[in-house]
């Protein structure tokens, strides 16, 4: 077999055995296409690929600029991809095993304040039905901590209101329970039960609960689009996008003393690790709990 069949073996793998969201499946789809870019030129087909041929490609990609992170995802995806082959016995060793990761800084993501997350809320046109369904769409985004993905495929039936919950379908298809504030019960409910009623439903997207004036589902760049508008409209500097909610929640949750494995479990992180940036965010904690309590400051 050549590289356009191993890859599409491999897609199927991601899919129906893994789980992967789509997102995910395309990401790891384009790590291994530039890899069997890379190789045409050597007519090397997968099985024959070497270690040292990895490390020559790893060196490719640092040349043609791309950051750290980004070879660390694709390396990642290229492991993934020689592990499928081992898995289905394409390949007796596995030349992807030895490959190291670049070095990353760890990159701390933009938050808002609550301050400002009040501004954008109020900044919602709420004399639209738009604006009605962008103000209970926000405040379940970061109320709830969702990423978008999340947020445009909440469904009827993942309320649990009498109960206090909303159920989430995360990465992987994995379910989790999250906490729903009062707020949110109240602005989804008025939303569903007045505006939304207002919308032609297309057929097939009835279960949806967050549509848009023609009925359908919404799509990510749309949420990204309305966060964006926000911005602007409250001259605020900050590059934001549906997932800086995310991060605003988590970091508004540990700075209010609210357990790690507590948030980890909010947002659905698989390793305590990916929480633990959270713990870094909001410098001024830290300075003030320094000068608060380290004893060369005491008494000062």
């Amino acid at each position: 077999m050549h590289w356009e069949r191993y890859i599409k073996d491999f897609v199927s793998y991601l899919k129906i055995e893994k789980g992967l969201a789509q997102n995910s499946i395309l990401a790891y789809q384009r790590d291994v296409h530039l890899l069997a870019d890379y190789f045409s030129l050597t007519k090397n087909k997968p099985e024959q690929v070497s270690y040292e041929e990895l490390k020559t490609f790893i060196a490719h990609l640092y040349d043609l600029g791309l950051s750290a992170r980004s070879q660390a995802r694709i390396i990642s995806g290229i492991k993934q991809f020689f592990k499928y082959l081992i898995l289905e016995r394409y390949i007796q060793i596995d030349p992807s095993e030895l490959l190291e990761q670049p070095k990353l800084g760890r990159k701390l993501p933009e938050v808002l304040d609550i301050e400002e997350i009040d501004a954008l809320l109020a900044a919602i046109d709420l004399s639209t039905p738009e604006g009605e369904r962008n103000h209970a769409m926000l405040e379940t985004l970061y109320s709830c901590g969702l990423r978008v993905s999340e947020l445009i495929g909440l469904r009827f039936s993942d309320l649990y209101f009498d109960e206090g919950f909303i159920r989430v379908i995360g990465k992987g298809n994995k379910e989790r329970l999250v906490p729903v504030s009062g707020q949110v019960i109240k602005e989804i409910s008025a939303y569903t039960e007045q505006t939304r009623l207002e919308v032609p439903i297309k057929k097939g997207q009835e279960h949806f609960i967050f549509l848009n004036r023609r009925g359908a589902a919404l799509t990510r760049v749309m949420i990204f689009t309305i966060i964006r508008q926000l911005a602007q409209k409250i001259s605020l500097q900050k590059q934001i996008s549906p997932h800086t909610f995310r991060h605003s929640f988590a970091t508004h949750l540990i700075e209010g003393g609210a357990n790690l494995r507590a948030v980890q479990e909010m947002l659905g992180h698989e390793s305590i690790t990916t929480t633990e940036i959270y713990t870094h965010l909001d410098q001024r904690f830290l300075r003030k709990a320094i000068l608060s309590h380290h004893p060369r400051n005491q008494g000062k």
